[in-house]
């Protein structure tokens, strides 16, 4: 199965609407992109570790299109704001696609220039593209947290 990486805020609501994505098989939540090995939580929270708080998934191809992915990600949260969605502010919260291969980044590329050229947003979109880095898995208690405490979501 292929795998995206996405960051859109708070991990929590971002797992939950990808969970519930028809041909979506498995999510995780945990952290990427940063300068330390095996970051906590607590560090993180600290914005010690210049990790964004991620999800990252496993698909089935015949059933989702990486595309369809993209599009969720630009729908679920504002890409226009800086280290910030909603009222969590820090790099922690960043906007950001970590792609694992050419095919991946070429099409996220071209989806953030085509809304970009839209104006669908009213502002500039700063969501990065970056390759993959090392996956650090959040710890147990984050991993489907609105599902097992009954929230419906974090939505901004």
């Amino acid at each position: 199965m292929p795998t995206a990486t996405f960051a859109a805020g708070c991990f929590w609501g971002v797992e939950a609407r990808f969970a519930n994505t028809p041909g979506v098989t498995s999510t995780a939540v945990g952290y990427m992109g940063g300068h330390t090995q095996n970051p906590t939580y607590q560090e993180i929270c600290n914005k010690t570790t210049g990790h964004a708080e991620v999800v990252q998934l496993e698909f089935d191809e015949q059933a989702v299109s990486y595309d369809t992915l993209l599009d969720i990600f630009w729908q679920m949260h504002d890409p226009t704001t800086l280290n910030r969605q909603g009222p969590d502010i820090g790099d922690q919260y960043r906007s950001e696609i970590f792609y694992h291969n050419d095919q991946q980044r070429i099409m996220a590329e071209q989806s953030k220039v085509v809304l970009d050229k839209s104006g669908i947003f009213g502002n500039p979109i700063v969501t990065e593209i970056t390759p993959a880095a090392e996956f650090w898995r959040a710890e147990e208690y984050h991993q489907q947290y609105n599902a097992k405490n009954g929230h419906g979501g974090c939505a901004i």
